[in-house]
């Protein structure tokens, strides 16, 4: 299937073929008809795509100061290479969706194969979307018009925002396609509506719909035509859709509102509010979000939990189905609106005219699928890149997710230890492909087992979600795959014990070729732990460690947090330290406890603050702090070993002291090295020699403790 999407770096726009998105838990599959370009929102992507690094850093200060601060703790080799990677990875465009249902998600009711839905899908052949962001289009109602369902209903709950009553005069400023729809849905609700904009074209248009107009770019006075359309007492409230960078219109708006008015800001512009100007009539000002209730809550879009109506009565999904009723009532109709039809393949060419200032209102895409009767979940890649050439073809990789951490760190790492990448295999398709063709894999995947079962492959890299590495490691084992899968390796001690259970059946049927797990505890192959353990390696009498993670604060509702999904950070990275202990101890954990700070405040409810002690069986002890209530401009990462008068003492992976050591003073690299590429290249030669990297044992043995300690947290709680 084909998609578009845009390059954050350059801000080209491309269409990119990639398989189409797998079905999930919850999503509705849909095969697109139509989809609504948003000039406004999509030229600001792209003229920020367009813009060079310093206009970039510009337009979003509170970046630049996160790199200033990783600058000071990661250095600034580290913290460019994160800054290029994230410019590197393109964006998807598009919210405006109409297509019909072919296929249904496990836990979706009320939608049926064949329904015809409007979601914030974006402009794709094929798209998956959360149930709650989708809506059935009434049968009276075209693709062409539900194609503003979505648009639409951001200017419906900005109205709602604004509570108004029958017989209210309103003032709309900013008459795009969101600001012409507003002054309908105003209409429609029994109010006056005064359209402001500086196109004589777009107020004809509100005109028709019942609005007086006025246009501020022709000496027309805005103040006295708003005294003269609310006789003198001011608008009831004012709904804001333009897009401005200066203070201008939002003080307009406050001049033209009556005493405790309403301004509702849905468009963007600029928010030095002058106190005067909303003093004296004490005038409400509000910024809209989105679609409605229910917006950037993972709990409500990703996971389907809806608000009861009862409380919320009006969410994203019941804003969409409020504007396909007015829809289908005729008492809004967006068919004036549309300005152009484009077929798809040619959007290219129709977003380089949006970049040199091309302004229309309703730009269909509409989608052929004549062609498209083949959708195949494995796809090859027309490669950009020369293909990797490997030494040797013991390593051909199948690799199972290209988030953050796989396209920044493992990808990388694997293309340094010559392997031979095959094939990519990503849920969305997107993601894979565009990485794939990067960085030369063969073919782009969405089927899972598709990828484990190919008779090329032997090696499967695991860098998917947390809930899904046990069972993908389960049947890469069946299969006689190699694993590398990222940290961790279960987030339960049952789907540790399946794994237990089926490694061990797989070494008694099969004893000549025995698969190796490896999970993905790089920090013992930091060249500075290197150092370290040659150092008190030697030395009989316990140590005594601590290790202290400034892990820094991730919102409570992403899906780290959530125990069925992400674990939890202590079993998704505190488990690093654990590994790194048992490592440097080079001694099985004897005993372990943990606390965190929710045992004394209930006002923190994860088990990200916490202490983790353990007692090794040759006496050494550690303290691992965890915390993600510091400042990230402090150190991530510090490290200490004490031991027979004398102090190790590591910074951040940069920095290695001795205090004591005769000779031994310090120990400096460059830049941070946690020794990625360095734990990849140790995989890959025990692949190539046969032998062996970490012992089994001890890997079940760092996973298991890293569960039992996250539970005696979760107990806590």
């Amino acid at each position: 299937m084909k998609q578009i999407i845009q390059d954050l770096k350059s801000g080209d726009t491309s269409i990119i073929d990639s398989p189409p998105p797998k079905i999930t838990k919850g999503n509705l599959l849909i095969q697109t008809c139509y989809s609504l370009i948003s000039p406004g929102t999509e030229k600001m992507l792209v003229d920020f795509g367009k813009a060079n690094i310093f206009n970039k850093a510009k337009q979003q200060p509170e970046k630049v100061k996160q790199v200033l601060n990783k600058v000071k703790t990661d250095g600034i080799s580290s913290t460019i290479q994160a800054v290029q990677n994230k410019l590197n990875q393109p964006i998807t465009l598009g919210y405006c969706n109409v297509g019909k249902v072919i296929e249904v998600g496990q836990g979706v009711e009320g939608f049926s194969i064949g329904d015809r839905v409007v979601s914030n899908g974006n402009h794709a052949e094929i798209v998956s979307v959360p149930k709650n962001l989708c809506a059935k289009i009434p049968d009276n109602v075209t693709d062409e018009i539900a194609s503003f369902t979505v648009l639409s209903a951001i200017g419906l709950q900005g109205i709602r925002l604004a509570q108004p009553s029958i017989g209210e005069k309103f003032a709309v400023i900013g008459l795009g396609a969101i600001g012409l729809m507003a002054v309908q849905i105003l209409i429609a609700h029994g109010c006056k509506v005064l359209a402001v904009d500086i196109e004589d074209e777009r107020l004809e248009l509100a005109s028709k719909f019942g609005a007086k107009t006025i246009n501020t770019s022709k000496q027309q006075d805005l103040l006295k035509t708003a005294d003269y359309f609310s006789n003198g007492q001011g608008v009831d409230g004012v709904i804001i859709t333009a897009s401005a960078k200066n203070d201008e219109i939002v003080s307009n708006a406050a001049k033209i509102s009556r005493k405790r008015g309403r301004i509702i800001l849905v468009g963007v512009t600029g928010l030095n509010l002058i106190r005067d100007d909303f003093y004296e009539k004490e005038i409400a000002f509000q910024v809209s979000c989105s679609y409605g209730p229910g917006r950037y809550d993972n709990e409500y879009e990703l996971e389907g939990h809806d608000y009861p109506i009862g409380f919320v009565r009006w969410t994203e999904q019941r804003n969409f189905e409020a504007i396909l009723d007015l829809m289908s009532s005729k008492k809004i109709d967006p068919s004036n609106l549309i300005t152009e039809k484009i077929p798809f393949l040619d959007s290219v060419n129709t977003y380089k005219k949006i970049s040199d200032g091309h302004q229309g209102l309703g730009m269909l895409l509409e989608y052929s699928h004549e062609k498209n009767n083949d959708i195949r979940s494995t796809i090859s890649i027309n490669n950009s890149v020369q293909k990797i050439s490997s030494k040797d073809s013991s390593l051909t990789i199948g690799l199972i997710g290209a988030g953050n951490h796989s396209s920044r760190a493992l990808i990388p790492a694997f293309k340094k230890a010559g392997a031979n990448f095959h094939t990519i295999n990503t849920t969305s398709g997107l993601s894979g492909t565009i990485h794939g063709k990067k960085n030369g894999f063969k073919f782009s995947s969405t089927e899972i087992l598709e990828t484990i079962n190919n008779d090329e492959i032997n090696t499967i890299v695991i860098a998917t979600r947390h809930d899904s590495h046990s069972k993908i490691v389960c049947q890469s084992l069946k299969a006689g795959k190699n694993i590398f899968v990222e940290k961790p390796l279960a987030i339960s001690l049952y789907e540790l014990d399946e794994i237990k259970r089926t490694y061990k059946e797989v070494i008694t049927n099969n004893k000549k070729i025995i698969p190796k797990i490896m999970v993905g505890f790089n920090r013992r192959f930091s060249p500075h732990i290197k150092k370290m353990k040659s150092l008190i390696e030697n030395i009989d009498e316990p140590k005594s460690f601590i290790m202290t993670m400034n892990a820094g604060f991730i919102p409570h509702d992403h899906w780290v947090h959530d125990h069925l999904i992400g674990g939890g950070r202590i079993i998704g990275e505190a488990c690093h330290y654990i590994d790194l202990m048992r490592f440097l101890s080079s001694s099985k954990i004897k005993s372990f406890d943990a606390k965190s700070i929710r045992a004394n405040n209930p006002r923190f409810s994860k088990d990200d603050i916490a202490s983790i002690t353990l007692q090794f069986e040759d006496g050494s002890i550690g303290v691992i702090n965890y915390f993600s209530n510091g400042s990230d401009s402090y150190s991530k990462e510090k490290i200490e070993v004490f031991t027979e008068n004398k102090v190790l003492s590591l910074n951040n992976f940069r920095t290695l002291k001795g205090y004591g050591w005769k000779n031994f003073r310090n120990y400096r690299t460059w830049k941070q090295n946690k020794g990625q590429n360095e734990c990849i290249f140790a995989f890959t030669e025990s692949i190539k020699n046969n032998s062996t990297l970490i012992d089994i044992n001890e890997i079940f043995e760092v996973s298991e403790v890293s569960i039992k300690v996250s539970d005696i947290l979760r107990n806590q709680l």
